[in-house]
């Protein structure tokens, strides 16, 4: 790709009515991440010098969200929905300003790959002042058409409502994706006439009028579902089971196990290393990242981060987790951790070698290496009013149905004895017992 500077434009203007939400459409997420969000992440990928992001009136969410993700980022509003070469010129204080390719990329369009886009931009390389990215259909029904002549050349861009009977029958489609290296881009816009259907100012007749200067045009192709637009709640579930398809198959090739793939569930960050094992039904949220040689066995829910807490979640070399275990915000696993079945961990750390094999909920709490947590454990970290820790040392004994009541800390090599509610510290290499005097009343 060239080394050309780049400005990526970004069309989030549409409001997405057909998703029935209080949300811009642009705002729903995949994986974890707003669909806006994927696509300014490719933004990043490819070494935009600028972005500029084009949205409607009074979507504030949408401007928070791409300054969230992009600080850099420029807001352009589009006042009137007027259509695509109307939105791309909301951004012409950017594209005046720029001396160099322009991509124009669309905000719910979230599954284009870097390596099309690259090859979207290297084109341009080749003499041709416009690119688009293309899609062989089996199904055009309402797409736009690509009309090329024999040698490739792209001539028009024709969209369906405008289409003839002939221009109908081709399979070759619009994505909307399009790079741009013309001297005057913001003047060849501005020639564009709404005289179509929708009476709108269509991106797509840049090509004509671009043709008819003498700058030619060409396409590259990629696979139709990578330009899958989302419009609707189930075009996000497709999009969504897209992303989840190509993630587990990365996965996989850079050394981890799934033993039924189509049942595990990744975010857009999750980190896996080698040789981890994955069993059926297992659940990864955001902000999770696992070592080597880690194994997470079957219907297991790790939720890294959420909205109160973007605390994550990192699990060291060798540690075993679940069956049947949940790993809340704010948890660290060390090597060799064990996490049974029925065990629910909360912003605790637990170093090497330290068990909770079943039926155990440990939260707001260090727990030492070594240290065996009993079942049916409770680590009482909340009196209804504010949270505290527990400190349990390393080598400690946690007897079976014992509670800890935060704050309160049991020191290296203590023993709890089963049933005991621990309200005081506990002195190292004690035993601590807890318990009402076992009576028997006869009759």
């Amino acid at each position: 790709m060239t080394d050309r500077p780049l400005l990526i434009v970004i069309l989030a203007a549409g409001k997405g009515t057909r998703m029935k939400s209080a949300r811009p459409k642009v705002l729903h997420e995949i994986a974890g991440m707003s669909m806006l969000g994927h696509v300014l992440a490719l933004a990043g990928a490819l070494g935009a010098t600028g972005t500029a992001v084009v949205v409607g009136p009074g979507m504030d969410d949408v401007r928070a969200e791409a300054l969230r993700l992009a600080p850099d980022v420029q807001i352009f509003v589009q006042g009137e929905q007027l259509g695509t070469a109307n939105a791309v010129l909301a951004a012409r204080e950017a594209i005046a300003a720029h001396n160099g390719d322009v991509l124009v990329l669309y905000a719910d369009t979230p599954l284009m790959r870097n390596s099309s886009l690259k090859e979207l931009l290297s084109v341009l390389e080749h003499g041709v002042g416009i690119s688009v990215l293309g899609f062989e259909s089996d199904d055009p029904t309402g797409y736009g058409r690509l009309i090329t002549e024999d040698g490739g050349r792209l001539l028009a861009i024709r969209e369906h409502k405008d289409a003839s009977p002939e221009e109908l029958g081709i399979r070759l489609c619009n994505s909307g994706v399009m790079g741009f290296r013309v001297d005057d881009l913001v003047g060849l816009l501005e020639r564009i006439g709404s005289y179509n259907a929708k009476r709108e100012y269509y991106l797509t007749d840049a090509i004509e009028i671009a043709s008819a200067d003498g700058i030619g045009a060409a396409v590259v192709t990629c696979e139709e579902q990578e330009v899958l637009g989302v419009n609707s709640r189930d075009h996000l579930a497709v999009a969504e089971g897209i992303w989840q398809r190509r993630a587990r198959a990365e996965a996989m090739l850079g050394g981890v196990t799934m033993v039924a793939p189509e049942t595990v569930w990744l975010s857009h960050d999750t980190v896996l290393g080698r040789d981890v094992l994955v069993e059926p039904n297992v659940f990864i949220g955001l902000g999770v990242s696992i070592e080597d040689n880690v194994r997470i066995r079957a219907n297991s829910y790790l939720e890294g981060k959420n909205a109160k807490s973007r605390a994550g979640i990192h699990i060291e070399e060798g540690a075993e987790i679940g069956p049947f275990a949940r790993l809340r915000p704010g948890t660290r696993l060390g090597r060799d951790v064990q996490i049974g079945n029925f065990v629910e961990i909360k912003n605790a750390n637990m170093e090497a070698g330290a068990k909770a094999s079943h039926l155990t909920y440990v939260g707001d709490a260090h727990v030492g290496a070594e240290a065996n947590i009993g079942a049916g454990t409770i680590f009482c970290n909340y009196d209804g009013f504010r949270k505290s820790r527990c400190d349990v040392g390393a080598g400690v004994f946690i007897g079976s149905n014992s509670a800890l009541v935060a704050p309160v800390k049991v020191g290296d090599g203590a023993y709890v004895a089963a049933g005991s509610t621990i309200t005081r510290d506990v002195a190292s290499q004690s035993l601590a017992i807890e318990r009402a005097v076992q009576a028997e009343k006869p009759g």
